[in-house]
């Protein structure tokens, strides 16, 4: 199963803050005879001559206290107190004082006493019962609106019509951020949900973009704050935030709480120890409070120094600030005056209720990406770690999305019927896509004479690749190397690779401290045409065609099985950096360091060009070690 992939259970229960841990209504209070009248703040009772009156009784959400200001009267006579009806003392008192007053026996006040605590107890259960239920706050569909949700869901251009819909409602431009944001709404049914920052000036549209895409999520799963406390999400109830959108309007507005979101995206729940007086003996005691997650968060910022800790763990969307978005927007604002305009504003509403209906139809499946073991990821720094979630929380949100457009598979963990989606190629295009605009990068970050190298660079290695039949990124070179293919001084040479290290184009695999440095390209020839790349990606076209880092992905062995789809599935490849391992330490008895050493020693048919053959020969020198000592 594809890792954070986790569907949310059927909440059954929610307790209410003050309730006490491990509290149910297993045993209710038997069922009374009595007759009362109930209102919303205060119950009345009637026994023979005598009006029994209680308030406070809403207050009492345990079953282990029934605190209540009661009145008992008869005639013109009457007794009233606050008192806990579970404590004897005070029952007894009550009656006491309650019979001086009334001028009626005790015994006779003391039997009405225990009648109206089994009714409150009777009352109470009902409450308690009713206040932890769930609500279901969905809006039923007609067929109608059914059916229409539906068509959606199953169209083929399902993503096309998001984008399609979302502009009809007044979002001008911005598609990829348009889409990515609407994904991240719809991977709360996920265990890991994306999370968003919108990034921008002011008045740029950062809050419209936002505002637009909320109003396409059902309002039942939507939790929107303009700004929050350093510790109110900790007191939320148990089950607010489970899986649903938690959007806050300005990234400043939510400053103190950005450690509990923080903890909210990364670990999916909070908890939180806070000391408290006990109900029934009053002494300080600490309570635990704990708020499940995971949840789908959705934040705007206009600020440039934002939290690190908290922009690496969102997905960071940067609004179109161009005077050509200008122009369209301003395009847009005057249409809108027209009488074209007026029909489609109010058209707007039906749009966004198809969204909100086809989103309370998606159930939250399971995903399974079949071609998981083939995917890469640059990961030369610890902070690709973070990135790869994200890019895979973009794969698992498409597939769930399209969930109606595909077979709904079954089988079976550990005695447990689980239901899943399959990963297509399709998503796996789409979030390459995706993640190349909202993650990647372009060349104009680069100075001229630099870009001008990276592209002798990969030159150079594509002709070494295709002159020995391997990948790219299996070839290594030298700065000699380089140095004698693109003609450039030393000086200059030093300069501009340099750069492109620091801006993870290149690799360095070894060297420094007067050994000869080895270089990796990492670059693989995308973003030419200005457009935007993430490094390190699978081609989906070569998973299309089924070969991926020289073998078949698509069948494994002669069984004929597709890997990823059976139990057979084929190895994986290996990883997008994998470089060669150095020697053990002089004199080192370590059989397979002296046997790697042996072999990097090898010098290539190209002078100081490298073709990384380590794995293979390395077990071959041990397979014939091990038949030397059987001889």
């Amino acid at each position: 199963l594809a890792a954070g992939s986790e569907p949310p259970s059927p909440v059954k229960s929610q307790e209410k803050p003050g309730s006490p841990k491990g509290a149910s209504p297993k045993d209710p209070a038997p069922a009374s005879s009595v007759e009362a009248e109930l209102s919303d703040h205060e119950v009345v009772i009637r026994l023979g001559d005598r009006r029994w009156r209680v308030r406070g009784l809403a207050r009492n959400l345990s079953y282990e206290t029934l605190k209540v200001n009661l009145l008992v009267a008869a005639g013109e006579h009457f007794h009233v107190d606050s008192l806990e009806l579970y404590s004897s003392r005070q029952r007894g008192s009550f009656v006491k004082q309650a019979a001086a007053e009334l001028q009626v026996k005790s015994e006779i006040l003391s039997k009405d006493l225990g009648k109206v605590l089994m009714k409150l107890e009777e009352i109470q259960a009902e409450r308690i019962s009713k206040a932890l239920e769930p609500e279901d706050t969905a809006p039923k569909m007609t067929a109608g609106e059914r059916d229409a949700a539906m068509a959606l869901l199953k169209d083929p251009r399902l993503l096309e019509r998001v984008n399609e819909d979302l502009e009809a409602c007044g979002l001008v431009g911005e598609e990829t951020n348009k889409l990515v944001a609407y994904l991240a709404t719809v991977s709360r049914k996920l265990a890991k949900p994306l999370g968003v920052m919108v990034q921008s000036s002011s008045a740029a549209g950062k809050s419209a973009l936002m505002d637009a895409v909320l109003s396409f999520a059902p309002p039942e799963d939507l939790v929107q704050y303009s700004a929050m406390t350093g510790q109110s999400l900790f007191y939320m109830g148990e089950t607010d935030l489970q899986h649903k959108v938690l959007a806050i309007a300005e990234e400043e507005g939510a400053d103190r709480a950005s450690y509990a979101l923080k903890l909210l995206q990364s670990e999916g729940k909070l908890s939180i120890a806070s000391t408290g007086k006990d109900p029934s003996s009053g002494r300080l005691t600490t309570h635990e409070y704990t708020v499940e997650g995971p949840s789908a968060i959705l934040l705007t910022t206009t600020a440039i120094d934002v939290d690190e800790e908290l922009l690496n763990r969102m997905v960071v969307l940067t609004v179109d600030e161009s005077r050509e978005q200008t122009e369209a927007i301003h395009r847009s604002q005057r249409e809108d005056r027209t009488f074209e305009g007026l029909k489609r504003k109010l058209a707007r509403q039906s749009r966004r209720a198809v969204h909100r209906n086809a989103q309370r139809l998606l159930a939250p499946l399971f995903v399974v990406n079949p071609y998981s073991l083939q995917l890469t990821f640059l990961a030369n720094s610890t902070r690709t770690r973070r990135d790869h979630l994200k890019y895979h929380g973009l794969i698992e949100a498409i597939a769930l999305l399209r969930q109606h457009q595909r077979e709904v598979r079954s089988g079976v963990v550990e005695g447990r019927r689980v239901d899943y989606v399959e990963v297509e190629l399709d998503d796996i295009a789409t979030a390459n896509r995706l993640a190349s605009e909202v993650l990647g990068r372009t060349l104009d970050e680069l100075p001229p004479q630099t870009r001008r190298l990276l592209f002798s660079v990969e030159e150079m290695v594509a002709g070494i690749a295709e002159e020995k039949g391997i990948e790219r990124k299996h070839v290594r070179f030298t700065r000699r190397d380089v140095r004698e293919y693109s003609g450039w001084g030393n000086t200059q040479l030093k300069i501009h690779l340099h750069r492109l290290e620091e801006m993870e184009y290149v690799l360095v695999l070894r060297g420094g401290r007067g050994q000869q440095m080895v270089y990796e390209l990492a670059y693989d020839g995308e973003g030419k045409a200005g457009e935007r790349f993430v490094l390190g990606l699978v081609d989906v076209e070569k998973l299309q065609r089924g070969k991926v880092n020289g073998y078949d992905v698509n069948r494994s062995g002669s069984d004929g099985q597709w890997s990823g789809q059976k139990k057979n599935r084929s190895g994986s490849s290996r990883p997008q950096v994998g470089g060669v391992s150095g020697a053990g330490r002089d004199g080192s008895s370590d059989d397979t360091n002296r046997d790697r050493a042996e072999i990097e020693v090898i010098p290539p048919k190209t002078p100081h060009l490298e073709v990384e053959k380590a794995r293979p020969v390395v077990a071959q020198a041990a397979s014939y070690r091990q038949a030397a000592g059987r001889e």
